[in-house]
This record gives C-alpha cells, sequence and structure tokens, in this order.
C-alpha cells in the first residue's frame, strides 16, 4: 500500500500510553459504570437533538435572528461532520482498540476503514452544542458540558485516542463558530417564513412587551 504525506496509521506515539492509562481504568471500573458510560456514548447524541428541539420551542417566541440561528444548527453539525469525513480519509488512523495491544474496547472495535481521526462524536456534540451557544448562553454551556462528556466517553469506551477527540471538538467547535453567526444574519427570510404557511412551526416572532422568560433569546432584558 502506498504511503500518504500526511497518513498517521498509527497514532500511538502521539498520545497512546494516555490511552492505555484510560483503558486500564475501564477496565478496572465498577461494571455499572462501564454500561452507563456505553450507553452514554451510543445514544448520548439523541440529547443534542432534544437541545435543539427544546430551542426551536422557546425560540418561537423570540426574534428572527434567533430563529434563523436554531434553524441552522443541524445543518452546522451535517457540514461539520462533513468536514470531518475529510480529514478521516486524508490521515486514515487506525483505532486503537486495533492498535495498541492489550487495550478492550467496551463496545465493537470498528473495522478498517472506519477510521479513529477525528472522531465523529466529539465533532457532532460540539457542533451542536457550540451552535446553541450563540442561541442561548445558558443551553449552550449545559451543551458543551455534555459534549465534553461525550467525547471523554469515546476514550473510556476504548474507540478513540485522546487527540481523536479534541481534534474533534475542535473541529465542531471551529465550524459552529464560523457559521452561526452567518446564520444570524438570515433573520429578514425567517421573518418572511414567519408571514406564510410556515408560522405555526416558527412561531410569531418576539411580542410587543417581551417578558423575562424570553431572555437570551433575543427579546429585550427589562
Amino acid at each position: 500500500m502506498p504511503t500518504r504525506a500526511l497518513a498517521v496509521y498509527d497514532g500511538s506515539g502521539i498520545d497512546g500510553s494516555l490511552y492505555t492509562r484510560v483503558n486500564g481504568w475501564a477496565q478496572s471500573a465498577p461494571h455499572w459504570l462501564d454500561e452507563l458510560i456505553k450507553v452514554w456514548s451510543a445514544l448520548g447524541l439523541g440529547l443534542f437533538a432534544l437541545f435543539m428541539l427544546w430551542a426551536w420551542w422557546r425560540a418561537r417566541g423570540a426574534d428572527s435572528a434567533v430563529m434563523a440561528k436554531v434553524l441552522a444548527s443541524p445543518v452546522i453539525v451535517v457540514l461539520a461532520y462533513a468536514v470531518n469525513s475529510v480529514f478521516k480519509g486524508i490521515v486514515e488512523e487506525v483505532r486503537p482498540c486495533a492498535q495498541i495491544p492489550g487495550s478492550i474496547s467496551l463496545e465493537t472495535c470498528p473495522g478498517t476503514g472506519d477510521w479513529s481521526f477525528p472522531s465523529n462524536h466529539s465533532v457532532i456534540a460540539f457542533a451542536a452544542a457550540v451552535s446553541l451557544w450563540f442561541v442561548n448562553r445558558r443551553l449552550g454551556s449545559v451543551a458543551v458540558l455534555f459534549a465534553a462528556l461525550m467525547a471523554a466517553s469515546r476514550v473510556w469506551v476504548g474507540v478513540h485516542y485522546p487527540h481523536d477527540v479534541a481534534v474533534g471538538a475542535l473541529v465542531g467547535l471551529l465550524v459552529a463558530v464560523v457559521l452561526a453567526p452567518v446564520a444570524g444574519r438570515c433573520g429578514p427570510l425567517v421573518d418572511r417564513m414567519r408571514s406564510g404557511a410556515l408560522r405555526p412551526l416558527l412561531g410569531p416572532g418576539q411580542p410587543p412587551l417581551a417578558s423575562p422568560e424570553y431572555a437570551g433569546y433575543g427579546a429585550p432584558r427589562h
């Protein structure tokens, strides 16, 4: 197989010792803890979809710039995932559970072709969380905390190196930081959508006398 200039087939030289240490903790941890982290790692991304739904529900009473950011958040996640897929195809890093002797993964170790760097789970979680941070700081902060837990869980279950999840988090963050403010400029488009058939879904927008419940969602604070 020809070697590519950017190929990093074995990432163990970067932080393999840290991965091995975490993997050892996972092997010696109580069974219930491993099972809890395993379930979170496998299903936890659904929580970010619920966060987005909550943001949409609240943004129905917010100004159109806020609703535009909410509607853009799943698009930003998809674009971040696409960017990450390019990196995966360039680097082609072997999974640590397949590379490091003695390592044990709590879920089935992905086979050749399902590359390790960067972590898709981390990219999705952080792209969603940072997008929501631009909608509402409180919701975004909570989402970022869960995104960090998602990233850590991928190392704990044994399918990623720490640098996989760190770079994945960075990719998701950067894509969201670039695109979320751009989405906020699409408020006039949401205004037009709110005046048509989509009004029941998008809501009436910011009420004339904004109540405190809309604070952080584009309504003025009193």
